[in-house]
């Protein structure tokens, strides 16, 4: 538990540049005229900035958020240290206070096999059907093939269309090899509104997988209007053996009680902080094995994708797709784990009480532990029950204060 509660400090959590970086989140107030409020993070301490907009989505379709967050003077909910640890203890309890994802109303959507590394390791749960046991011997026949480096070849390009005729001749082309270089970018949606769980509180797998693994990524957070106006980071958590059966499973391979985890802020974009912060990220990973003592480490950059996030962004929504909530978009991820855990040739895979850690230097650190998405606290908090919670508070009002023409 030491251990646990160490990786949840203050330090741990907030970025290195901490003292100028915007951050916003949402957290729990419990009792009476209680509920999810929005909060800055000030000199180590949690401001209520709910005054401004009743929810994450309507704050972020502000035309001037970065203003008004900045001169907020909300009231202080004190240390951030004291919710970090009261969410480690307790967990999403509604009769305490907890940090919640910082995203409410937004689709969480994901770009898959945006990094070759991972490619690669996609087209290796295809050809191996799911099964773990047979993974290293279709990595060896794969990289024979295609090589393990492909990140000089540019989606869509005249050389991406050559190695496929290659990889055809060869019979290994793949759908995953299809969307990692041809023209059309994988955007799947991970998570539905309000399902996305925070820092300090347990992440879930599903009860049937056997290969599974996290996957630290970058997540964009795009207003209405496809603007992107900040970052923050994630775990997409991924069943291995369900999405090698079958494309098909993806759905529930990516989407679980818990296998979505968020935060632990959204750092918005302002003088300190923009874009090209975000394509100069370096994204680490580190999984402690609670029964076993396992320890797995290894680092996802953003400068090694194959799309640029802003392409990314194009891919998801536009005039052929708008989301009036806006969105998160993950990004992908370089790190696919696999390190031998139980059994030489085994690769990687979670035990139950896994803790997994996420960091970066300018979006601070996502920590969660692994548990079963049956056994974990279910989802009971959505749309309706947001909106009767706000409703009570007397905030609903305030939403479209501040906000885009025609809203």
């Amino acid at each position: 538990m030491q251990a646990w509660q160490d990786a949840l400090s203050v330090a741990a959590t907030l970025p290195h540049d901490a003292d100028r970086a915007l951050l916003v989140g949402r957290v729990w107030v419990p009792g009476p005229g209680g509920g999810p409020t929005l909060v800055t993070v000030r000199d180590g301490q949690l401001f209520d900035i709910g005054a401004l907009a009743p929810t994450m989505s309507a704050l972020l379709d502000r035309t001037d958020a970065v203003q008004a967050v900045q001169a907020a003077t909300g009231r202080t909910l004190g240390p951030l240290s004291d919710w970090l640890a009261e969410t480690a203890e307790y967990g999403p309890d509604i009769a305490r206070r907890h940090l919640l994802a910082p995203n409410d109303l937004q689709v969480v959507k994901a770009a898959g096999v945006t990094f070759a590394a991972s490619m690669v390791e996609r087209v290796i749960e295809e050809q191996a059907r799911g099964d773990a046991g047979r993974a290293e011997a279709v990595r060896r026949q794969v990289v024979a093939v295609v090589g393990d480096d492909l990140s000089g070849i540019r989606p869509g390009s005249p050389a991406a269309d050559r190695l496929k005729a290659v990889l055809l001749a060869q019979g290994l082309w793949s759908q995953y090899l299809e969307v990692g270089i041809g023209p059309d970018a994988e955007i799947f949606t991970k998570a539905a509104p309000l399902a996305s769980v925070g820092t300090g509180v347990q992440v879930g797998l599903h009860p049937g997988s056997t290969w599974n693994n996290p996957e630290p990524e970058v997540v964009l957070v795009v207003d209405a209007r496809g603007a992107v106006v900040g970052a923050t980071l994630g775990n997409d958590v991924n069943l291995r053996d369900f999405e090698g059966r079958s494309a098909l499973l993806l759905g529930k391979a990516k989407d679980n009680n818990g296998a979505c985890a968020i935060g632990p802020f959204i750092r918005l974009f302002d003088a300190h902080f923009g874009i090209d912060d975000v394509r100069a990220t370096v994204v680490s990973l580190r999984v402690e094995g609670e029964d076993d003592g396992f320890v797995l480490e290894g680092a996802s950059s953003m400068a090694r994708i194959s799309r640029d996030p802003l392409e990314l962004v194009r891919h998801a929504m536009g005039a052929h797709h708008q989301y009036p909530d806006g969105i998160l978009l993950f990004c992908g991820t370089m790190f696919a784990p696999i390190q031998d855990r139980d059994a030489p040739g085994a690769g990687f895979t979670h035990h139950v009480g896994d803790r997994v850690a996420i960091h970066a230097e300018r979006l601070g650190t996502l920590v969660n532990r692994v548990g079963r998405s049956d056994a974990i606290p279910p989802w009971t908090f959505g749309i309706g029950a947001l909106m009767h919670n706000l409703a009570g508070r007397a905030l609903l009002a305030a939403a479209g204060t501040g906000t885009r023409a025609g809203a």
